[in-house]
Formats: C-alpha cells, structure tokens, sequence
C-alpha cells in the first residue's frame, strides 16, 4: 500500500513513519512517498527516517521527490501537511496581526485567516490532482487551519477527504487519565470546529464521568486546561474547551504576552528548525539523534505565553509525546482493513449540527470504517458556543469565498467579521500588510 506525504520534507513527518514502522498485518503501508518543494529538507528527513528503519527489517520502503504528480499518481493513502509561505510566512502573519494589535496564532484569528488565505488555493489545486491522478486515494489532511482546508478539498474529494487534529486526542486523554479511566475505553462527547470545540461528557462503561471531575476544583485544578482556563471558569461552561480557546476567553492577555515575548512562536519554530536542517547537512553524525533533542524543545514550548499568562507553569511530561501520527494511523487502519473505530474528526457535517449546513467541515466523533468516517449524532450546543462556532464557520466561508474570487473586498470581510478582530479598519489594514509581506497572496485583487 502507497501512502503519499505532502510536506515530506517538514519536520514532523518521522512521527508519523514511526507510526508506521510498529503497524503489523496486512493492508500496511509498504511503500511511503515524501514530497516537498524543498530538495534540501527532504534529504534531512529521509537521512532521519533511514536511521529510524535500521532496525527494523521490513520496514516501508522510502523515496523522495519535488513532483508533486509522480508523487501522488497510484497511492492508496494521501497525508497532507504543507506549510505555504513555510516558517518565515508564519512569523509574518503574526508580525503583521501583532502590529494591529490582534492574535497572529497560525489557525486562530488574523493569522489563521491569513494562513488560511494563501493555503486554501495550493490545497485546491492539489484535491484536483488528487481527483485526476489516484481517484481512489484518500487525503488525510493535517494542514493547517485543519478544518478550513478541509472543507476547500470536500469540494472537490467530497468524503475522500478528512481532517485530523491531535488536540482533541490529547484534551480527551488528559481528562481521562485525570479521572483515572483508560482513554481507550472512554467515549469523548466532543463537538465543535477544529481548535474551536468542547468536551461536554465523557463516559466509562455508559457513565459520565465529567461531572465528578467538574465538582472537584482539586481535580479540575491538576491538568493541562484546569491550569490554563481556571476552576472558576471551566465550571461556570460546564464543560472543558480545546486549549485553543484560551485565545478567546483570554484575548487580551494572549495578546499583550504575545506582543511582550522576545521571539514569536512561529520565529522561535523558523529559527529552530532552520538549525536543524544546517546542522544534519553539515554533520555526519546521527540526525535521528539530533531531531529527537529538537523535538523535545519544540515540545516542552508549545503554546508557553498562554500558560505563562494563566500561570499554568511547565507542560506535563506525558502532555510530550504529540499524538496527531496515531490517529492517521488508525484512520489508515480502519479504512484499508474494515478495522472499525471511533475518532474525533473533520468531516462534513452532514445532519449533525443544525445550525450549520450539510457541507460545513465540523470536528466530531466519528465511527469509521472501510466506507470512511461517519459523524456520530450529537446533542445540540450551548448558546455561547453555538455563537460562536456559527461566527468562525461565517469567516471560513468568506476566506474560501475570497480564495476563489481574489476578491481583496471579500478577504477584508473575512478578517472584519471574525471575533477577535474588532475594526473594519484594522481589517483594512491587515489586508494590506498581508499582501504586502506575502508573495503567495497576490492574487488578491
């Protein structure tokens, strides 16, 4: 079986083949295609990868290239995880937002809109190729805003496009172990948009365990999102919100830290991983060693001034070890064996949230099989929430609709509508310096 990584050459594509050199049985993936536009990064992650499959003796075989057609033409499986503009874009856009005065976050925000911007027209072009070149395939796409790139490929893959996102695995693992339950064993009642859902319930042998967790500030108090939101705050949702929504409830503070810090997240990454990709081309020594030890530092600083702001101090060791590589591996499992699972997914929404049409990509458990993923049904969701996932998804829309028409008017409307931005005029404005920064956004007109 052929599976496809778009973004081959990105750093944490060895998570995702170390995923694939403990899978067993037959229907696994034998043969694994990186692609990327940069030859030199490519290189680094296939030196990485080789020194990963050394031990094993089967382990997939492994091939480069920068043509995007050969590598998609007969794959079984397609994981998306570019990053148009790279690093240096991403420092951009939170540059740009931070200047105005508003979030730069890569999904959240000014900067997720202008992720978003120039991203949505290289997904589409490649959901195309995908139709054209290996109709069989199916995309499993990680790129980021998830959710909204998702949906511009359902467009043109329909459900042969899903979405996947390692932050409601980690948030219903953290809430599981702190109830002492086995993850595996609970059913997470998880619904909203990707990096904009909640935690409503989460059930052992048919018994919600939330409320038991909500009624002891001890316990809610002990983990990852009791420390970054606050007892007083998670029990007055009645529920526990994906961490980035720390971006909302606390927009201010998230911003004011941000403006503050010496580097940005997304310079502080640039810097990083331009570092590494020097050191493996100039070294002889081991690069799998050398990415691990890069890997741990990315890690241990994911999403700091949110956690700096809250107070929440240092992440939790087991909160370390990512997790978004293990769900493309059981959706690869469940769809190529018929080994039938539960994932919480991107997928369309189908009938599932009333408040928001069929065709609107929405991040939900989902039972999938050979046939795909399947959103499971769900209550409805509170007013606040219902708000404001109904006001993201409006954004989302414009940005698609924006992409499609290279209207500079329908892209000023996207980021004046969003939340978090809170003037016409600034939205003017970042339209501007956007543009102005970002080559890939030129077609805006």
């Amino acid at each position: 079986m052929k599976l496809t990584i778009l973004g081959g050459g990105g750093f944490r594509v060895p998570l995702v083949y170390g995923a694939l050199l403990g899978d067993r049985g037959e229907g696994r993936v034998t043969e694994v295609v990186l692609h990327d536009l940069d030859a030199g990064r490519l290189s680094a992650v296939t030196r990485v990868l080789a020194e990963q499959a050394a031990p094993v003796a089967d382990a997939p075989a492994v091939t480069a290239t920068t043509d995007l057609d050969d590598a998609l033409r007969g794959a079984d499986f397609v994981f998306s995880a570019i990053r148009v503009g790279g690093l240096q874009g991403r420092a951009e856009d939170e540059r740009v937002a931070l200047a105005e005065g508003v979030l730069g976050q890569e999904t959240v925000g000014a900067g997720g809109i202008a992720y978003g911007l120039r991203t949505v027209p290289v997904a589409v072009d490649i959901a195309r190729r995908v139709a054209r070149l290996a109709p069989d395939a199916w995309v499993i796409n990680f790129t980021n805003p998830a959710g909204l790139v998702t949906e511009a490929m359902s467009r043109h893959l329909g459900d042969r496009v899903i979405g996947i996102c390692d932050s409601p695995v980690g948030l219903g693992r953290r809430i599981a172990r702190v109830l002492g339950a086995n993850p595996k064993e609970a059913w997470i009642d998880y619904v909203g948009l990707n990096h904009l859902g909640w935690v409503r319930g989460l059930r052992v042998a048919g018994r919600d365990e939330l409320p038991r967790l909500l009624a002891d500030p001890d316990l809610l108090g002990s983990f990852e999102e009791g420390k970054l939101f606050g007892v007083d705050w998670l029990r007055s949702l009645g529920a526990i919100p994906n961490e980035y929504l720390h971006y909302y409830y606390f927009n201010r503070e998230a911003v004011r830290a941000y403006q503050q810090a010496e580097r940005t997240r997304g310079a502080f990454l640039r810097d990083q991983q331009a570092g590494f990709y020097e050191q493996v081309e100039r070294s002889d020594g081991s690069a799998l060693e050398l990415w691990d030890r890069t890997r741990a530092e990315r890690e241990a600083t994911y999403m700091a001034e949110n956690r700096e702001t809250a107070g929440a101090g240092e992440r939790d060791a087991d909160d370390l070890s990512g997790g978004y590589e293990k769900v493309a591996l059981a959706l690869m499992r469940a769809i190529a064996r018929d080994e039938r699972t539960t994932l919480i997914l991107n997928v369309r929404n189908r009938t599932t949230l009333a408040v928001l049409d069929s065709e609107a990509v929405i991040e939900v458990p989902c039972l999938v099989d050979a046939n795909g993923a399947h959103p499971v049904a769900v209550d409805p969701l509170p007013g606040h929430a219902t708000g404001l996932v109904c006001a993201v998804k409006a954004v989302e829309r414009e940005v698609l609709a924006a992409a499609e028409s290279g209207s500079r008017t329908t892209a000023a409307k996207a980021f004046a509508l969003h939340p978090l931005v809170d003037s016409v005029n600034v939205a003017r404005r970042l339209v501007e310096g956007y543009t102005a920064v970002h080559p890939g956004l030129a077609y805006l007109r």
